[in-house]
């Protein structure tokens, strides 16, 4: 595995496996250097899918990943799932298999919990974030979590283990009042995360939206982003690819797996 990539610190059961892949160590070219997981931005068929085979190596498991909308599908996945479908996270309980997100700014989370039965990878950008009347990915995703986590309806979420991966940081990501909107209209505490700035413009935190939106929802066991600057895609151009920054930009993925 690369250096440059990101293990999950967190107190998931050992067969329990997770990355964060950076964007070193791959076959792209520039502007999509090096290790570019999407095929859709433009840039060869053939590097990307070199990129996936040593992502495959790496993991020794089969890949599944989404066409991502911006919105609150989750889907259930297993070795029959056809390829990409139509959600903005996935979940299994089938082992040898990868759930996985692409990443260029938006927030990804991780998933599993105590008992490591099932694991879950979602992609978070402020829109399926804020979702619609308050009820967006993150919402969508934990029900099903604690259907297949305890089939007989037990509150599960607390054993619950979130990890947020890298993604826009708090003094990058420039929204407007509509952005602010969403969110406070729905959670009036969650203004605390937005600073005004004198463009009338707003800098969202965005993993600190989500870790309030995953306490409301009974999980507290959160991991990973906490907002700092060396989490950040747009601010540390070596190691992560980002949108917001370059317009034309290759992504990463946040992958997670039973043994």
């Amino acid at each position: 595995m690369t250096p440059a990539w990101l293990v999950p610190e967190w107190p998931a059961p050992a067969h329990v496996h997770a990355l964060f892949t950076s964007r070193v160590g791959g076959t792209s070219l520039p502007p999509f250097d090096s290790l570019n997981l999407g095929w859709h931005v433009g840039d060869r068929p053939a590097a990307v899918a070199a990129n996936h085979a040593l992502l495959r190596q790496a993991t020794g498991v089969q890949a599944v990943f989404l066409s991502q909308v911006h919105g609150t599908q989750v889907a259930l996945v297993s070795s029959a799932t056809p390829p990409a479908p139509r959600a903005d996270a996935c979940v299994t309980h089938q082992t040898g298999l990868a759930c996985c997100v692409l990443i260029a700014d938006c927030l990804p989370l991780l998933l599993t919990n105590r008992q490591g039965s099932l694991v879950a990878a979602v992609h978070a950008g402020w829109r399926g974030l804020a979702g619609q009347g308050g009820y967006g990915i993150l919402e969508s995703a934990l029900p099903h979590f604690n259907v297949l986590s305890d089939p007989e309806g037990r509150d599960a979420r607390s054993d619950v283990l979130a990890w947020l991966g890298p993604c826009i940081g708090p003094q990058a990501f420039e929204v407007g009042g509509d952005v602010r909107d969403a969110f406070v209209i729905h959670d009036q505490g969650a203004a605390a995360l937005f600073a005004a700035q004198t463009t009338g413009k707003w800098l969202a935190d965005l993993p600190g939206l989500a870790r309030r939106r995953l306490r409301a929802l009974g999980v507290d066991n959160i991991y990973g982003n906490d907002g700092g600057a060396s989490w950040c895609t747009v601010e540390n151009a070596s190691r992560y690819f980002s949108y917001r920054r370059d317009r034309i930009s290759g992504r990463m993925a946040a992958c997670i797996w039973l043994s």
